[in-house]
């Protein structure tokens, strides 16, 4: 009820209004059972984005963070990111990426939409970056096509960091869906799961042109944050002499 609310009554028409999104290829969206949404990922936007320009209800895996905050803050974004079909998952690895596959299952197997971000973070830069495998396992366990979808423009309306969204306009492009069934009962042999994971990523990067780098976006993002602290150590010394 209260995502209905939010998106025919409260951010809806707000979005429509503001940033005027557009749509492509909506109608490669099943209109009933079980599919994975698999997008790139730009902005923390993405999230609501996407989901006010399909019919279908979509459940998307966010970072566990956005449900542990505390404070008032931090419960209204618990409470608020509920409502909206946020699904907590917990990116630590081992029993915890188990548990998360569980929780999309549940999702799939009630006939639901899934979406999920296959790189596993925001790109640090705009450019597409290499899939991880846990998307092709969902496929397999839950034997369902997917629908490769585009976000355009996201990162320019809310820039990570940026607390605020800008007025612009921004859009999203939903391909032809995606049958993996040939491979099902293959859970088990990690390189079908990299297979599907790569053609995956590769109709994503064909729909939305970004520059694809095959590194994991994690990778690059830890360099960054690497090299700035170095960068602040570095100032630190020049200071002390």
């Amino acid at each position: 009820m209260f995502y209905w609310l939010l998106k025919h009554g409260i951010v809806g028409p707000y979005f429509d209004t503001v940033f005027r999104p557009w749509v492509v290829g909506e109608e490669n969206i099943p209109k009933s059972g079980p599919v994975i949404i698999a997008g790139n990922h730009l902005s923390v936007i993405d999230s609501f984005v996407a989901p006010l320009v399909m019919e279908r209800r979509v459940y998307y895996l966010a970072k566990s963070d956005y449900f542990t905050g505390r404070g008032i803050t931090g419960k209204f974004t618990k409470w608020f990111m509920q409502g909206v079909g946020q699904l907590p998952i917990d990116r630590s690895g081992g029993k915890a990426s188990e548990a998360s596959l569980n929780t999309a299952l549940k999702v799939l197997g009630r006939g639901d939409v899934l979406g999920i971000y296959p790189e596993g973070t925001r790109s640090p830069d705009g450019k597409l970056y290499r899939g991880r495998t846990g998307v092709a396992r969902m496929v397999l366990e839950g034997q369902v096509p997917v629908v490769p979808c585009v976000v355009i423009d996201t990162e320019r309306v809310m820039p990570p960091g940026q607390r605020l969204p800008r007025a612009a306009r921004m859009g999203v492009i939903y391909g032809k869906p995606l049958d993996f069934s040939r491979y099902y009962g293959m859970t088990g042999d990690r390189f079908i799961l990299r297979s599907i994971t790569d053609e995956i990523m590769y109709e994503i990067n064909r729909l939305g042109e970004q520059e694809y780098v095959d590194v994991y976006a994690t990778s690059v993002k830890a360099k960054v944050e690497a090299e700035r602290n170095a960068a602040k150590r570095s100032r630190k010394r020049s200071r002390r002499r």
